[in-house]
């Protein structure tokens, strides 16, 4: 279930061992409907691609046939790119993705029974869940109060282009809140940045060539420089091995909110901003959005007067919130802080549900919250399903 970079590597790994399967879902449609236009990955190009086993048809490969700018490290990867690449990924490397949406699965003695939205019913012994992060938009209470029309999530706009010349409040002070502010001062909105952060951040931009010291200091890997990245993309097994209040730690720590290099000069000087804040309260008032901030340690207040609040405050993984799994089958999922606990691999106590992506991150490490974790993900599920195989 899902045609984003897992659900697409997965795919592909198993078509190559031959195991049957069926692959439901829009391709790269979360890429393509809740991130903003103009908008780039934060990501290296190096760790920006879908696998398939022969790592052929890789992001590089892709933009220089295309004619596209590309550099393994120091080079934004445009959205545009990823997505024009991901379709094309799945044309080439998974042709049997059906295009159609799961409207529920339900446990069944010896495996599950599946509706999608075209009519269709079928039994199987074995479901991955590759949905991404679409389904769990994180909206803090003291904002999700609004109405809809004032306040959003970040995900819910990729077309930024209805701000022009509005007042736009955007929480929170990671990527896609900086991203957000950059776009919309481009686009003529007028944002101001509410960060609880007392400074904003960005991430150093990474160059080649790089020198034995530099990789002695920070090796390079797929989730940023440093060897604790290093090892959470190189040994996700070991990780999952190691004592669960620790990996609960490190995956909420590890990567925290900053932006990308590429957009700092967008942002500092150039976007308002309130750091060090935190909303209090949200009213509406004459049509506009009344934002009441706590100010640092001190309790200090401040009033911002808005006509509407984007939270970028993230996601967080909650299976309830995963609305086609049926509740008696949620309800068997045994979790902790409301996410799967899985197996070495990545099966649920539900035998035979299997779960990829950031809803394994807190099993098998930070990586699962980006796209280079496919690579670990769809070799691990894919042998285990080829095991199995009748």
């Amino acid at each position: 279930m899902g045609a984003g970079p897992y659900g697409l590597s997965l795919a592909a790994h198993l078509d190559s061992l031959g195991v049957p399967y069926r692959i439901f879902g829009i391709p790269m449609e979360f890429w393509q409907t809740s991130m903003p236009e103009g908008m780039s990955l934060k990501s290296e190009g190096c760790a920006s691609s879908i696998y398939e086993p022969a790592q052929s048809f890789t992001l590089e490969r892709y933009c220089v046939d295309q004619g596209l700018p590309y550099a393994d490290l120091g080079l934004p990867v445009s959205l545009s790119s990823f997505i024009a690449y991901g379709l094309a990924f799945q044309q080439y490397a998974v042709p049997s993705l059906e295009r159609v949406r799961v409207v529920s699965i339900k446990g069944e003695e010896g495996g599950f029974s599946i509706d999608l939205d075209d009519g269709e019913s079928l039994t199987v012994r074995k479901v991955v869940i590759a949905v991404g992060v679409g389904y769990f938009a994180h909206v803090p209470d003291e904002i999700a109060v609004l109405p809809e029309g004032v306040a959003t999530h970040s995900s819910r706009h990729s077309d930024l282009s209805s701000f022009a010349d509005r007042d736009v409040a955007v929480v929170g002070a990671g990527s896609s809140a900086l991203d957000l502010a950059a776009l919309l001062s481009r686009v003529g909105a007028r944002p101001i940045v509410i960060a609880r952060a007392s400074h904003l951040q960005f991430h150093d931009r990474q160059r080649l060539p790089r020198t034995w010291l530099d990789g002695l200091r920070a090796p390079t890997s797929g989730i940023g420089p440093g060897w604790r990245s290093r090892f959470f993309c190189a040994a996700p097994l070991i990780f999952h091995f190691l004592p669960q209040r620790w990996r609960l730690l490190q995956t909420k720590r590890h990567a925290g909110p900053s932006g990308g290099w590429f957009i700092k000069d967008a942002v500092l000087g150039n976007v308002a901003t309130s750091v060090d804040s935190e909303v209090q309260k949200a009213t509406i008032e004459d049509d506009r959005v009344v934002l009441n901030l706590a100010i640092g340690k001190n309790e200090d207040s401040r009033e911002v007067r808005v006509d509407h609040v984007i939270a970028a405050t993230g996601y967080r993984v909650n299976t309830d919130r995963i609305s086609f799994l049926d509740q008696s089958l949620r309800n068997r999922i045994e979790s902790v802080q409301k996410t799967p606990i899985l197996n070495a691999h990545f099966e649920s106590t539900v035998p035979g549900l299997y779960f990829v992506g950031p809803a394994a991150a807190n099993s098998f490490g930070p990586a699962q919250r980006f796209a280079v974790g496919a690579y670990f993900a769809a070799r691990r599920v894919a042998r285990n399903l080829a095991r199995a195989k009748p």
